[in-house]
């Protein structure tokens, strides 16, 4: 009798050892190959998407991690051009995401972990005083961006500021000043209108839109006026009447551009629906 009890007591043993091993070894299994959370970035990037056509400090730190990395060879300036697009892409390729160029959450987060080393060792062009100039010119430049974002009724990020005064600039320097605002009118039309992209970066770079993105001119840096004439188009101002086009008729090669129904004529461009 005893030998069969001391026999029954080590199978009952044996039989409970075998059903809680496999827990704990999966328990342990299932803890040794969960994945490590990634390391969060710093708040280093602003929380707007960083894009062909953008402008700014988000650029100026992008174009410096990637040259840190290695992705970028070319001038640190601030400005989201083709250069920076390709080594963009480039860098999300290799890290495995969708190469799109568009630098979003996911592409901050993979940057600033691959490179939390970087430090910035150039001056940033976007915020370099002019040589030979006072601090008050430059406190006049800064007052005069601080209006344009108080004006900025829509929310629109400081990089699509820059990038309107930049195509005003660069298509109608040389028109009168409600000219100039009228250019900027159109491209707020256009966002407004569902038969075009709903940011103002996304209207200027639309393909074949504007001769200035064509002909390089819309990285010219802009001056008081023309940032003026974008604040006056933001504050509601619309020389153009609500139009969605304007061409000078001295240099349009476009038969399409003069079916458009003519609305007036503003220096040397018409403006036309």
């Amino acid at each position: 009798m005893n030998i069969w009890l001391f026999t029954a007591i080590l199978l009952m043993s044996a039989l409970g050892i075998r059903y809680l091993l496999p827990e704990n070894a999966a328990t342990e299994s299932s803890n040794q190959s969960a994945p490590q959370v990634e390391e969060k970035a710093l708040p280093t990037f602003s929380s707007n998407a960083v894009k062909y056509g953008s402008y700014g400090q988000d650029v100026y730190e992008l174009q410096g991690r990637l040259k840190y990395l290695g992705f970028y060879n070319g001038k640190i300036d601030s400005n989201f051009g083709n250069s920076t697009l390709k080594s963009v892409k480039w860098f999300q390729s290799e890290f495995g995401m969708k190469a799109d160029g568009v630098v979003g959450a996911e592409t901050k987060l993979k940057l600033y972990n691959a490179s939390t080393k970087w430090s910035p060792t150039e001056t940033p062009l976007h915020k370099e005083k002019p040589s030979g100039g006072s601090d008050s010119s430059n406190n006049t430049a800064d007052k005069e961006q601080d209006n344009m974002g108080s004006a900025n009724a829509l929310g629109l990020s400081e990089n699509e500021l820059k990038i309107m005064a930049n195509a005003v600039y660069g298509e109608a320097r040389g028109e009168p000043f409600e000219g100039q605002v009228a250019v900027a009118a159109v491209i707020m039309n256009r966002v407004k209108s569902p038969s075009f992209p709903n940011t103002p970066s996304g209207v200027i770079f639309q393909p074949g839109a504007f001769t200035a993105v064509a002909d390089g001119q819309i990285y010219l840096e802009p001056n008081a006026q023309a940032k003026k004439a974008v604040e006056q188009a933001l504050n509601g101002w619309d020389p153009s009447g609500g139009c969605l086009y304007y061409f000078n008729p001295k240099t349009a090669t476009s038969k399409w551009i003069w079916t458009r129904p003519q609305v007036k004529t503003i220096g040397q461009h018409i403006f036309c629906m």
